[in-house]
């Protein structure tokens, strides 16, 4: 099991964290927003925070649905601070730019945590050297790895359940000068369920399913009582040749072990990689965010 950190970027850090807040830069910005998992004390005294913030988020309640209107809260901003503004990352030759914006529910676009499976994905499509290469993107939200394997010669089908998440992706796209993603607007299980009755095949899979959602028809997820056939259900989709799989779940409790269980009971995979993600600190205290499980096989 392992512990990993997105260590490419220069655009993001986590200055620190406690109290239930956590304390980040976003390229020129740095923000407050809530974080449940914080239950320590913060490191820097309460007038650094109020010091270095240009922008703070207060959550009324502890909702966790991606682009649900049920999240009540508002961002207080300093003079000069905008509603959106971009970010790089940088990992070989990989230059990706993204746009972030201070959303109605707290977050802003991007989850920094992912880095490395950003990494681990465009290294392994650029090590096949083929331009036959299809990638499903499940729970996509705004984009970012749907570009980062598009950058890398995927074609890409990229499917979430938000309208608004779509079209911050078309322009996370667009801002990295690409075409051709296909956008799916619908529930990622409904999907991947006519998927494999049409017999379709993907040589790389990515999921980032949040433990609670709705579908555009107000179709209900649980991530506990359907990942398993989700999983099930992609383990058709996936080629047996030149293959990958990325799982993400950010769900407070659930062990790395889940996912691994999961995904065994359902994909041949050599050589597995899962653990953690976190974020680290400055301030010494790191952060846990949510584990991972991935493979990537050539036969």
């Amino acid at each position: 099991m392992e512990l990993l950190h997105p260590s490419s970027w220069k655009d993001y850090e986590l200055i620190d964290s406690g109290d239930g807040e956590k304390l980040e830069r976003f390229g020129k910005y740095t923000l407050i927003r809530p974080e449940p998992q914080a239950i320590w004390s913060k490191s820097l005294t309460e007038q650094k925070w109020k010091e270095v913030a240009t922008a703070k988020f207060v959550r009324e309640q502890k909702d966790k649905f991606r682009f649900s209107d049920d999240v009540k809260g508002g961002w207080s901003r300093n003079p000069g601070m905008p509603e959106s503004w971009n970010v790089q990352y940088q990992y070989k030759e990989l230059n990706l730019t993204l746009r972030l914006a201070l959303t109605s529910f707290g977050h802003v676009g991007v989850f920094p945590e992912q880095g490395n499976n950003w990494n681990f994905i465009y290294d392994t499509l650029t090590s096949w050297n083929s331009n036959k290469i299809r990638v499903l993107n499940l729970f996509a939200y705004t984009g970012a790895a749907s570009v980062v394997a598009r950058t890398a010669g995927a074609e890409v089908t990229h499917c979430d359940a938000s309208r608004p998440g779509i079209n911050w992706a078309n322009q996370n796209m667009q801002l990295n000068n690409l075409d051709n993603i296909r956008w799916v607007y619908e529930d990622a299980f409904k999907f991947v369920r006519r998927e494999v009755k049409r017999g379709n095949k993907y040589n790389g899979i990515i999921m980032d399913p949040p433990p609670y959602g709705r579908g555009p028809e107000g179709e209900k997820w649980t991530l506990q009582e359907q990942l398993n056939e989700l999983i099930s259900m992609s383990s058709e989709l996936l080629e047996k040749k030149n293959r990958f799989f990325v799982l993400s779940m950010y769900a407070v409790g659930l062990s790395p072990i889940v996912g691994l269980n999961v995904a065994k009971t359902h994909f041949d995979m050599p050589s597995p990689e899962f653990g953690e993600f976190f974020l680290q600190s400055k301030q010494g205290k790191d952060l846990p965010m949510g584990t991972f499980l991935r493979f990537k096989a050539e036969s």
